[in-house]
C-alpha cells in the first residue's frame, strides 16, 4: 500500500466516528466525555452510577468487565457476568458504553450490544485480536501500549483498518518512563503528533496516565487544550469503595467540575 489508511484523505483533517444517534467522536466543536468505574462491582453499583453520569452530561459510560492485571492475584473483573450487567444497565439508562473484550471468543456474542470495543494497552500488540476487530464495523478504542512508539501505535491501528474497519479511535494513556512517582507519564505531545500525522480522532485517559486523583483535572484540561477529541476518566460515587484503581478514581463532584471546564475551553477554541 503506497499510503497507510490512517493517512489517507488527510484533507478531512479529522475523521468523525458516530457512536450513537447524538454522540460523535472527532467533532472538535464537541468534546466527548467518557467516564465510569474502572471495574464493574454489581448491577446496583453500575445502575446508580450510570444514572448520575448521564444526568451530569457524560456522553459514554466506561466500565470494566475484563481487567487484565499485571499480577495474576489481582482482581480480574467479573468477566461475562460483568458484560451482562453492563448491557442491562445500558438498556435501562440509555447511555452508550465502552468496555474491553480481551478474548475474541466473546466478540460474536457481545459485540452488537457494546457501542465501543476497547483494546487495552496490554493488547495493543495482539495482532490476531486486532485483525478480528478489523472484520467488524464497530468503533474501536485503541489504547497506546505503555512502551509503544507513535509509529507502532499507528501501525496497530493499521491492522484494524486494513481488514476493513476504519472506525478507530486512538487513546493516549501514558507511557512508561524513568519517573516512579506516578503510574505512567502522560505524553501530551502525542496529541498534536497524531493530529498532524493521521486523520484519526484521539482521546486521553489521564487516570491511567498518572494514577493519582489529584492530577486528573489538570491533565484532562491540558489534553483538551492540546487538541484531544475527548477524555476518559475513572469516576465512582464513592472512589474509596472502588474494587480496582481507587487511587486514580475521582468522585462525581470533581468530574462535574472537569466537564464544566472542558465545555468552557471548547467554547474558547471554537
Amino acid at each position: 500500500m503506497s499510503e497507510f489508511l490512517y493517512k489517507q484523505k488527510k484533507e478531512e483533517k479529522n475523521k468523525i466516528i458516530q457512536i450513537s444517534n447524538n454522540v460523535f467522536i472527532g467533532n472538535q466543536s464537541k468534546k466527548v466525555i467518557i467516564a465510569g468505574p474502572c471495574s464493574i462491582k454489581s448491577k446496583q453499583q453500575l445502575l446508580d452510577t450510570a444514572r448520575i453520569l448521564k444526568a451530569k452530561g457524560v456522553n459514554i459510560m466506561r466500565a470494566g468487565a475484563f481487567k487484565p492485571r499485571t499480577s495474576p492475584y489481582s482482581f480480574q473483573g467479573l468477566e461475562e457476568e460483568g458484560l451482562n450487567i453492563l448491557i442491562e444497565v445500558k438498556k435501562e439508562i440509555g447511555i452508550p458504553v465502552i468496555t474491553e473484550i480481551t478474548d475474541e471468543k466473546y466478540l460474536e456474542k457481545y459485540i452488537e450490544n457494546i457501542d465501543i470495543i476497547q483494546v487495552g494497552s496490554k493488547n495493543m500488540f495482539n495482532y490476531e485480536l486486532l485483525k478480528k476487530l478489523g472484520k467488524t464495523n464497530k468503533p474501536i478504542l485503541l489504547k497506546r501500549a505503555m512502551s509503544a512508539t507513535y509509529k507502532e501505535w499507528l501501525l496497530a491501528a493499521e491492522y484494524i483498518m486494513s481488514f476493513g474497519n476504519e472506525n478507530v479511535i486512538l487513546c493516549e494513556r501514558g507511557i512508561r518512563t524513568f519517573e516512579t512517582e506516578t503510574r505512567n507519564t502522560l505524553d501530551i505531545q502525542a496529541i498534536p503528533y497524531i493530529k498532524n500525522n493521521s486523520r484519526l480522532p484521539i482521546i486521553v485517559d489521564p487516570s491511567h496516565a498518572c494514577g493519582n486523583r489529584y492530577m486528573i483535572k489538570p491533565l484532562a484540561l491540558a489534553a483538551i487544550i492540546s487538541g484531544a477529541d475527548g477524555i476518559m476518566i475513572e469516576s465512582e460515587l464513592d472512589p474509596e469503595e472502588a474494587v480496582s484503581d481507587k487511587e486514580q478514581t475521582i468522585d462525581i463532584d470533581e468530574l462535574s467540575e472537569i466537564i464544566n471546564n472542558v465545555e468552557q475551553i471548547s467554547n474558547l477554541q471554537v
